[in-house]
């Protein structure tokens, strides 16, 4: 049986665990490189809206290899603020690392 893929992303506090999948990773990151306000969900957005965010996140992360320890502080320290909040929230709500199953698109 084929899955059907929505049209629309759920939004990052709609998602598995408020966000605890490869695109509430890629929105998380988008927060903190400035690339989209922290209050933007990107609920309501198409595959290929959250396919040009996530292009512009891995370039944002280019300069940096993509690791956290080489971000300047300023960087390092929104990721750290962003992150620790979102595993506490889904922590809290049951999430359990590498126990979930991905659903990004519902």
């Amino acid at each position: 049986m084929k899955q059907r893929i929505p049209p629309t992303y759920v939004g990052i506090h709609n998602d598995l665990y408020g966000g605890m999948t490869p695109t509430g990773g890629i929105i998380k990151d988008a927060w903190v490189f400035g690339l989209i306000p922290e209050e933007e969900t990107c609920e309501g957005w198409s595959a290929a809206d959250i396919q040009t965010l996530y292009d512009k996140v891995s370039e944002a992360w280019q300069p940096y290899g993509h690791l956290v320890s080489t971000l300047p502080p300023e960087l390092r320290e929104r990721h750290t603020r962003i992150h620790d909040a979102a595993v506490r929230r889904a922590q809290e709500a049951g999430w359990v690392p590498g126990q979930d199953m991905d659903s990004d698109m519902e």
